[in-house]
């Protein structure tokens, strides 16, 4: 038998996926690459913007934040919207903050793009393996998450050294604007090829999200604060410590939740 068919001869991967496994690694290798690619740049941008290193450091943080708070909602949006047009509009998202972070002239303008970035970062991700998810169906799903996320692994070894290049070849703000052409080509094959999702009436579960999300977004700030080296002070351990406790609720109110009800 062939290895790379099924016993019903069909091929474990079609063409139809194996173009999607591209849309969708285009999108979610830059939003992979932003979490590391700023942090060779860090002094440079302390020095442009005349700030100190521990405001700097909120550059990188706020990111990881916000990606993180969005993903446990990228279902229900999947859902609610349809994955095609949430995931297109999370990438266009995405490279909005982009072009803000890399024409940003202060510190405050570059954390609140960086946040943009980190929304439309956080969907792209989990809602691309979704669609990947349903058009390769059970049988095929473990081949195809296993080819997408070899590059996607590749994101956070490469980010620092092309990083580096840009930000000794050119300026910090090519740091951003390198998401832009490979953001538009994955745009444009999105529209294109991605297909349409079915939607449906879909309630949000708000204890839910706050508790998974805050907790989440509350034990990374925490842990950010310590890796800066913010050891003196309570908070970064107390953040720490309320997020998992805010995790752990939600493990507990999780299966206590009734089923949400179709909307008539």
């Amino acid at each position: 038998m062939d290895a790379q068919k099924q016993p019903g001869g069909q091929p474990l991967l079609t063409r139809e996926i194996r173009t999607l496994a591209v849309v969708v690694v285009l999108g979610a290798i830059m939003t992979i690459l932003d979490a590391t690619i700023v942090n060779v740049a860090l002094p440079t941008l302390g020095r442009d913007f005349g700030t100190s290193i521990a405001t700097i450091q909120w550059v990188p943080t706020i990111y990881l934040l916000a990606f993180a708070t969005v993903i446990p909602a990228s279902g229900w949006a999947a859902e609610r919207f349809g994955a095609r047009r949430v995931w297109i509009g999370s990438l266009a998202l995405f490279l909005a903050g982009s072009l803000g972070c890399g024409l940003s002239g202060s510190v405050a303008e570059l954390i609140g793009f960086r946040v943009v970035q980190g929304i439309g970062g956080g969907m792209i991700m989990p809602v691309g393996q979704a669609i990947l998810a349903r058009a390769a169906g059970p049988q095929r799903m473990g081949r195809v998450m296993s080819i997408v996320g070899v590059p996607l692994l590749l994101g956070p070894v490469i980010g620092p050294v092309i990083g580096g290049a840009l930000v000794s070849a050119a300026s910090w703000r090519w740091i951003f604007f390198v998401n832009l052409p490979v953001g538009a080509a994955a745009l444009a094959l999105a529209l294109w090829l991605l297909p349409d999702t079915p939607r449906r009436p879909a309630k949000l579960d708000v204890p839910g999200l706050v508790l998974l999300s805050g907790g989440i977004a509350a034990f990374l700030y925490g842990l950010a604060r310590i890796g800066t080296g913010a050891t003196s002070g309570a908070l970064p351990v107390i953040a720490m410590a309320g997020g998992l406790a805010m995790v752990a609720a939600f493990c507990w109110y999780a299966p206590r939740s009734p089923p949400p009800r179709p909307r008539t």
